[in-house]
């Protein structure tokens, strides 16, 4: 009663499920299962849905609206960088030479080109961007250093990952806005 009695009274209302979504928060069954999907990508859909207590029918419409409205963006492996040849990386904090649009699309379709470079965030701050690289030595990862300056780089600074203090974690989900 309680995942029908909601979507009804969204639709009485004029509500989609998407503006709940985008309104900063998710209905209780939703965070239950975005919650076990964080942890374990590859549940079966019918142990899913026994863990949240509902049907497998109405575990994978969920599933799929969730997926529909953005909220679940994939599923993927964490994969271990060392038995993989990538067993180097780095954080680069970059400042740009130049701060217009066009100069910004450049560099991060020259990022997109670049296999080590696993991730490339905005930043706030002095920096104006933060790499994550992974290598499969110091030498492709000095090489992937050399070419910043070339694709829009006027100052990177380099920090080697040592070791994890913490592994990556579920994000927090905030319960939905009453």
């Amino acid at each position: 009663m309680g995942a029908s009695c909601g979507a009804t009274a969204r639709h009485a209302v004029g509500v989609s499920h998407n503006a709940v979504v985008r309104s900063g928060g998710l209905e209780a069954l939703d965070r239950a299962i975005v919650e076990v999907l964080q942890e374990r990508g590859d549940v079966p859909n019918v142990e899913l849905a026994r863990a949240v207590g509902l049907s497998p029918a109405a575990t994978l419409r969920r599933v799929a609206r969730l997926r529909a409205d953005g909220v679940i963006t994939g599923v993927h492996a964490r994969v271990d960088p060392e038995r993989v040849g990538a067993g180097v990386q780095a954080f680069v904090l970059v400042v740009l030479d130049q701060h217009d649009e066009d100069s910004a699309a450049r560099f991060a379709a020259a990022l997109a080109r670049m296999p080590q470079v696993v991730r490339a965030d905005a930043v706030s701050g002095a920096d104006d961007v933060l790499l994550h690289v992974a290598a499969a030595g110091t030498a492709e990862l000095q090489d992937v250093l050399r070419a910043l300056p070339r694709i829009g780089a006027r100052r990177a600074t380099t920090l080697l990952r040592l070791g994890s203090v913490k592994d990556q974690s579920p994000l927090p989900l905030a319960p939905r806005e009453r």
